[in-house]
């Protein structure tokens, strides 16, 4: 599941990516290595995990299935929040800057 989620996390990041030149202003392309990193990440996991298990791992029970659900949602959770830092940060249109350097009257 985590797989799953990291790999539709990276596709979709990835098209917008590709698509809009606004999306490579806006740094999309961080995203987008977090997201294809932690793809190869848990697929590496996998392949170990169905080495150990064989069969067993096409059949997980619910409760792992959710917990796998929730860690990849956390992934992409801290993913888009260490974008957002990046994207304060490098601040592309000057945004945060324009904000903190001017006078208020």
């Amino acid at each position: 599941m985590t797989l799953l989620i990291a790999v539709f996390a990276a596709v979709i990041s990835t098209l917008v990516w590709y698509k809009s030149a606004a999306a490579r202003e806006l740094k999309v392309g961080v995203l987008c290595w977090m997201f294809w990193g932690a793809s190869l990440m848990w697929l590496g996991d996998a392949i170990f995990e169905y080495m150990e298990l064989q069969a067993e791992y096409f059949t997980p029970d619910p409760v792992d299935m959710l917990n796998d659900a929730f860690l990849g949602l956390s992934v992409v959770a801290l993913a888009m929040i260490i974008w957002i830092v990046v994207l304060l940060v490098k601040d592309p249109k000057g945004v945060v800057r324009e904000r903190l350097f001017t006078k208020k009257a």
